[in-house]
């Protein structure tokens, strides 16, 4: 008989664990446009998830387990059935879907070295290495094309929703500018010519508009700083202000003004408004939250409400669901983790 209770006791705590995971809320207070949120990846470091253009996938770069560095998976929406799509050597960044739902573009170092490149050297303090030996490449099928190859970093490519261009940063004149091409490489054009990094671009939903994150130093002693590191491929992230430009480099206006790091912007369903990450109103500049601003910089709206760190934010083309990255109620410290969830307009 006790042998019979105790069975039951397990059965008991074991069903409610798994009743707990299930239900388990992955919503902060105060976070009312989310539905329905769930953690599509359950460990190591998982950042950058884009839609495919039919919704139904997502393009991802990771680094779990064994590895030493990210390569770039796919997976369904509800986080099911991941597949490598990178080489598994080098480096990898920055992947993206084009419109036939089959083809992606990502960037990557195995060209130059079958390892992974150095970590970036923090004794320059928290900056981003801009490593030379990226190059932007498409993957079709078992092909794999190298879509630029000039010497320095080519990397953060996104295609516009049109099917016509792609656009991306290149550090090939001496400073990280924004450049487009065709989507086989061809016509690749500066768009951008001001010192500073210009970077993290991506097109309005009817590919008319460009939105991108960029830093704009004015004084001296800063122009020196951006420049000793970006001789020696480094960026410093920690002043970044969101801008706009028409698709031809036309037009360009600073929609954010708020002296933070704010990054990863994404244009809303509409084309009305933007969303972002920053860790402006943050206490520790190491917390990032959400925040969306409508395109003529007024209304900015803080979206996520978590004590750590939210980034990489994207609308499915229909607009219903929304994914971006976090470390919310992850399982190590050191753990970045991709959520998928229903969005929620409200006004």
């Amino acid at each position: 008989m006790k042998s019979v209770i105790i069975i039951n006791l397990i059965f008991v705590i074991t069903f409610s664990i798994e009743i707990f995971s299930q239900d388990k809320s992955f919503l902060f207070e105060g976070e009312k446009h989310f539905k329905n949120i769930k953690m599509l990846t359950t460990d190591g470091e998982n950042a950058e998830a884009y839609f495919s253009f039919d919704g139904k996938k997502l393009v991802y770069q990771a680094t779990f387990d064994s590895m030493e560095c990210d390569q770039i998976f796919t997976m369904n929406i509800d986080g099911s059935n991941r597949q490598l799509v990178s080489t598994g050597k080098g480096r990898t960044t920055c992947s993206y879907f084009y419109p036939d739902k089959t083809k992606i573009i990502y960037a990557s170092t195995h060209l130059s070295d079958d390892k992974c490149p150095p970590p970036p050297d923090r004794s320059k303090g928290y900056v981003w290495k801009l490593y030379e030996s990226f190059d932007i490449f498409l993957k079709d099928g078992d092909e794999l094309k190298q879509l630029t190859n000039t010497p320095g970093y080519d990397a953060e490519a996104t295609v516009s929703p049109k099917g016509n261009k792609i656009v991306f940063t290149s550090l090939r004149n001496g400073d990280p500018e924004i450049y487009t091409m065709n989507l086989d490489g061809s016509e690749q054009t500066r768009l951008t010519f001001e010192t500073g990094y210009d970077g993290g671009p991506f097109f309005s939903p009817d590919g008319s508009k460009i939105v991108f994150r960029a830093s704009r130093t004015q004084k001296e002693n800063q122009m020196k700083d951006y420049n000793d590191l970006v001789e020696n491929g480094y960026v410093r992230p920690t002043a970044l202000e969101i801008f706009v430009m028409d698709a031809d480099g036309k037009d360009m206006k600073q929609i954010t003004n708020l002296v933070k790091a704010s990054f990863a912007p994404f244009f809303h369903p509409s084309g009305k408004k933007i969303i972002f990450s920053s860790n402006y109103n943050g206490d520790n500049p190491r917390d990032f939250n959400l925040f969306m601003i409508n395109i003529d910089g007024t209304g900015l709206e803080r979206i996520t409400f978590n004590p750590s760190f939210d980034g990489f934010p994207m609308f499915s083309p229909d607009g219903k669901y929304f994914v971006f990255g976090s470390n919310r109620f992850n399982n190590k410290e050191t753990d970045t983790n991709i959520f998928i969830a229903e969005w929620v307009d409200w006004g």
